[in-house]
């Protein structure tokens, strides 16, 4: 069985190799979603042999994670440079999870995939914490370190998030109703703005005491 290769022990080449598949994998999926990213056509089209892609990413769901990650460190990097500037921590909540919302449904197949594998657990994505960590952050006005990612699409741990405070548990019941509002959208039964309606009432009862 393949092992993914853990990021952390690369070299630049492995690196560089690894965020090349990666975009490759992406634009495949722009032109064709899901289907086109083929794990033979990604391995042609980024100059790599078969096997090595396998050792990168051991299944095709693997390197849809990794095309979804690089979103989220967009949408981190984004959320960093632009702050929301709602009055409200629910309002500025509200915003990161829209910027995410529309962010994601810009290939809403990789979208399909990512919510079914979190659903299904059928590999380990760290999806909610990252956007709970992120909507935490926005809500409290602290925002240092956000953008701590490492330039291969992962995060670095909680770094100075609370994750066992009541704050943060409040965050993580939005996060999981901003989940299930992803997959309604997918499923056609919302639209983005009745979406947005729907968070920010859930956030604004969920956080009022932020």
């Amino acid at each position: 069985m393949a092992v993914q290769a853990p990021i952390g022990t690369m070299t630049r080449s492995q690196t560089q190799r690894r965020r090349r598949i990666v975009q490759t994998a992406a634009a495949l999926a722009v032109r064709g979603g899901v289907e086109a990213m083929q794990m033979r056509s990604v391995a042609e089209r980024a100059g790599v042999a078969l096997g090595t892609l396998y050792r990168y990413f051991p299944s095709k769901m693997d390197l849809v994670v990794a095309v979804v990650t690089e979103e989220l460190d967009l949408l981190e990097g984004g959320i960093v440079r632009r702050p929301p500037i709602a009055d409200s921590p629910s309002g500025r909540a509200v915003d990161v999870l829209l910027r995410a919302t529309r962010g994601l449904m810009r290939e809403p197949e990789l979208a399909d995939a990512l919510v079914r594998s979190l659903i299904m657990a059928e590999v380990k994505i760290e999806l909610d914490v990252r956007i709970s960590d992120l909507v935490w952050r926005v809500a409290t006005g602290n925002l240092e370190g956000a953008d701590t990612t490492d330039g291969a699409g992962e995060d670095e741990a909680g770094g100075d998030v609370d994750r066992a405070s009541t704050g943060y548990v409040l965050v993580g019941a939005l996060t999981s109703v901003w989940i299930f509002e992803l997959v309604e959208i997918l499923k056609g039964r919302r639209d983005v703005d009745e979406v947005e309606r729907r968070l920010q009432t859930a956030a604004d009862r969920l956080l009022s005491s932020f």
